[in-house]
Protein backbone atom coordinates (compact mmCIF):
# COMPACT_ATOMS: atom_id res chain seq x y z
CA UNK A 1 0.00 0.00 0.00
CA UNK A 2 1.28 3.45 -0.92
CA UNK A 3 -0.19 6.72 0.24
CA UNK A 4 0.64 10.41 0.41
CA UNK A 5 0.16 11.99 3.83
CA UNK A 6 -0.14 15.75 3.33
CA UNK A 7 0.05 16.76 7.02
CA UNK A 8 0.15 15.66 10.66
CA UNK A 9 -3.60 14.97 10.73
CA UNK A 10 -3.26 12.63 7.76
CA UNK A 11 -0.35 10.87 9.48
CA UNK A 12 -2.44 10.42 12.63
CA UNK A 13 -5.38 9.09 10.59
CA UNK A 14 -3.10 6.63 8.77
CA UNK A 15 -1.65 5.47 12.10
CA UNK A 16 -5.16 4.91 13.46
CA UNK A 17 -6.08 2.93 10.34
CA UNK A 18 -2.90 0.88 10.56
CA UNK A 19 -3.53 0.13 14.25
CA UNK A 20 -6.81 -1.60 13.38
CA UNK A 21 -4.88 -4.11 11.24
CA UNK A 22 -2.36 -5.07 13.93
CA UNK A 23 -2.58 -8.24 15.98
CA UNK A 24 -0.69 -9.64 18.96
CA UNK A 25 2.70 -10.86 17.81
CA UNK A 26 3.08 -8.27 15.05
CA UNK A 27 6.50 -6.68 14.79
CA UNK A 28 6.29 -3.42 12.86
CA UNK A 29 9.34 -1.67 11.50
CA UNK A 30 9.06 2.08 10.97
CA UNK A 31 11.74 3.17 8.48
CA UNK A 32 12.64 6.64 7.34
CA UNK A 33 15.18 9.40 7.66
CA UNK A 34 15.42 11.61 10.71
CA UNK A 35 12.30 13.79 10.77
CA UNK A 36 10.30 11.55 8.42
CA UNK A 37 7.55 11.01 10.99
CA UNK A 38 8.31 7.60 12.48
CA UNK A 39 7.57 8.66 16.06
CA UNK A 40 4.46 10.63 15.04
CA UNK A 41 3.12 7.55 13.28
CA UNK A 42 3.96 5.33 16.27
CA UNK A 43 2.14 7.79 18.57
CA UNK A 44 -1.01 7.56 16.47
CA UNK A 45 -0.85 3.76 16.42
CA UNK A 46 -0.31 3.53 20.20
CA UNK A 47 -3.03 6.05 21.01
CA UNK A 48 -5.48 4.10 18.84
CA UNK A 49 -4.52 0.75 20.39
CA UNK A 50 -4.85 2.31 23.86
CA UNK A 51 -8.17 3.94 22.94
CA UNK A 52 -6.80 7.17 24.41
CA UNK A 53 -6.23 10.06 21.97
CA UNK A 54 -4.59 12.14 24.72
CA UNK A 55 -2.15 9.45 25.91
CA UNK A 56 1.37 10.78 26.50
CA UNK A 57 3.59 8.85 24.09
CA UNK A 58 7.17 10.08 24.44
CA UNK A 59 9.88 9.18 21.98
CA UNK A 60 11.78 6.11 23.20
CA UNK A 61 15.09 7.54 21.96
CA UNK A 62 16.68 7.65 25.42
CA UNK A 63 14.75 4.88 27.18
CA UNK A 64 15.16 2.65 24.08
CA UNK A 65 11.83 0.91 24.85
CA UNK A 66 8.53 2.36 26.10
CA UNK A 67 5.93 -0.26 27.16
CA UNK A 68 2.16 0.32 27.09
CA UNK A 69 -0.75 -1.75 28.34
CA UNK A 70 -3.71 -1.43 26.00
CA UNK A 71 -7.11 -3.09 25.60
CA UNK A 72 -5.56 -4.93 22.63
CA UNK A 73 -2.68 -6.20 24.80
CA UNK A 74 0.85 -5.06 25.48
CA UNK A 75 2.58 -2.70 23.05
CA UNK A 76 6.31 -2.00 22.98
CA UNK A 77 7.68 1.07 21.19
CA UNK A 78 11.43 0.84 20.58
CA UNK A 79 14.01 3.15 19.06
CA UNK A 80 17.28 1.42 18.23
CA UNK A 81 19.11 4.56 17.06
CA UNK A 82 21.40 4.60 20.12
CA UNK A 83 22.08 0.86 20.06
CA UNK A 84 25.85 0.39 20.23
CA UNK A 85 25.95 -3.20 19.00
CA UNK A 86 23.26 -5.33 17.30
CA UNK A 87 23.67 -7.96 20.04
CA UNK A 88 22.33 -5.44 22.59
CA UNK A 89 18.83 -5.85 21.14
CA UNK A 90 18.43 -9.12 23.07
CA UNK A 91 18.62 -7.16 26.34
CA UNK A 92 15.62 -5.03 25.32
CA UNK A 93 13.20 -7.98 25.50
CA UNK A 94 11.39 -7.13 22.27
CA UNK A 95 10.75 -10.80 21.52
CA UNK A 96 10.00 -11.89 25.09
CA UNK A 97 6.21 -11.49 24.95
CA UNK A 98 4.73 -13.24 21.92
CA UNK A 99 1.42 -11.44 22.53
CA UNK A 100 2.91 -7.95 22.30
CA UNK A 101 2.61 -5.65 19.33
CA UNK A 102 6.11 -4.25 18.80
CA UNK A 103 6.87 -1.00 16.94
CA UNK A 104 10.54 -0.44 16.11
CA UNK A 105 12.26 2.67 14.80
CA UNK A 106 15.80 2.42 13.37
CA UNK A 107 15.46 -1.38 13.13
CA UNK A 108 18.29 -1.59 10.59
CA UNK A 109 20.66 -1.46 13.58
CA UNK A 110 19.53 -5.00 14.52
CA UNK A 111 19.28 -7.37 11.53
CA UNK A 112 17.41 -10.01 13.57
CA UNK A 113 14.60 -7.50 14.16
CA UNK A 114 14.41 -6.73 10.45
CA UNK A 115 14.23 -10.46 9.69
CA UNK A 116 11.39 -10.97 12.19
CA UNK A 117 9.23 -8.07 10.97
CA UNK A 118 5.64 -8.80 9.98
CA UNK A 119 4.99 -5.28 8.63
CA UNK A 120 7.39 -2.72 7.19
CA UNK A 121 6.37 0.93 6.95
CA UNK A 122 8.59 3.26 4.94
CA UNK A 123 8.20 7.02 5.42
CA UNK A 124 9.86 9.40 2.97
CA UNK A 125 10.03 13.16 2.80
CA UNK A 126 9.14 14.19 -0.76
CA UNK A 127 11.02 16.89 -2.67
CA UNK A 128 10.02 20.24 -1.22
CA UNK A 129 9.60 18.75 2.27
CA UNK A 130 5.80 18.99 2.45
CA UNK A 131 3.92 15.91 3.62
CA UNK A 132 5.16 12.34 3.66
CA UNK A 133 5.05 9.45 1.24
CA UNK A 134 4.29 6.18 3.05
CA UNK A 135 4.58 2.61 1.84
CA UNK A 136 3.42 -0.29 4.01
CA UNK A 137 3.97 -3.95 3.18
CA UNK A 138 3.18 -7.17 5.07
CA UNK A 139 5.70 -9.97 5.21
Amino acid sequence: MQKFLPDDDATAAFGAELATTLAPGDLVILNGDLGAGKTALARAIIRTLAADPALDVPSPTFALVQPYETPRGPVLHADLYRLGDPREVDELGLADNLNAIVLVEWAERAPEIVAAATLVVELAIPPGGVGRQVTASRR
